[in-house]
């Protein structure tokens, strides 16, 4: 992960399997952002993330006296204050179309990812979620990246769902199964994804893919 052994400004909550977390440990590690991270363990209350949100959800980013505890919200933040590498376009009418396909994902891939996670099993879910992949085929079809050429805020959102496949027994399957291969191959040999793994993400996969045997 992207932290450091020295003190720094920022300290990020999480959860070492949380999918909003690797979403958010994703765009850091992609703009090179050092923090102190601070693992909340499953149904414990942290008493010290309280201090700083109410609702004691996470992921919660505390840049010194500053704290963001919305996924989208933080990840809009980290790209206004650090805008090298920029994840969002730049101009009004590009950047609203991208939050608004962003908010296709949040309700028609997370929505569905968050369920099967949560429930460990759920064939309907599992179904549809593979289903909505793979109708968005297009987006990754003769681009390097979703749904351009350059590597943009959809692709950190893509990431950490797609790596959680195999954990949800999804496998995409058809005509379209090598376009998708080829996207995450790419996704998940960039070095800024790599190092925002966690142990237990990299162990889950291997488990799921029968790597961990």
């Amino acid at each position: 992960m992207a932290t450091s052994n020295k003190h720094s400004s920022i300290a990020l909550y999480s959860h070492p399997n949380s999918i909003y977390s690797h979403l958010v440990r994703f765009v850091m590690a992609e703009k090179n952002v050092i923090y102190d991270s601070v693992e909340v363990e499953d149904g414990r209350t942290c008493e010290q993330l309280l201090e700083y949100n109410p609702y004691g959800e996470i992921p919660t980013l505390v840049d010194r006296s500053l704290v963001i505890y919305t996924p989208s919200i933080i990840l809009e933040y980290l790209d206004e204050r650090y805008p090298h590498p920029p994840l969002l376009p730049v101009f009004p009418i590009a950047r609203a179309e991208t939050r608004l396909f962003l908010h296709r994902v949040e309700q028609d891939w997370y929505s569905l990812a968050n369920r099967i996670l949560k429930n460990g099993s759920d064939p309907e879910a599992e179904k549809d979620l593979k289903e909505t992949i793979l109708s968005s085929t297009d987006a990754v079809r003769n681009t390097d990246y979703f749904l351009g050429e350059e590597f943009s805020i959809m692709d950190c959102y893509a990431a950490p769902l797609l790596w959680r496949l195999p954990m949800m027994n999804i496998t995409l399957t058809g005509s379209n199964a090598k376009l998708w291969q080829r996207y995450c191959s790419m996704l998940f040999s960039r070095e800024s994804f790599r190092s925002s793994l966690t142990a237990d993400e990299i162990n889950q996969r291997a488990l799921a893919t029968g790597e961990g045997k």
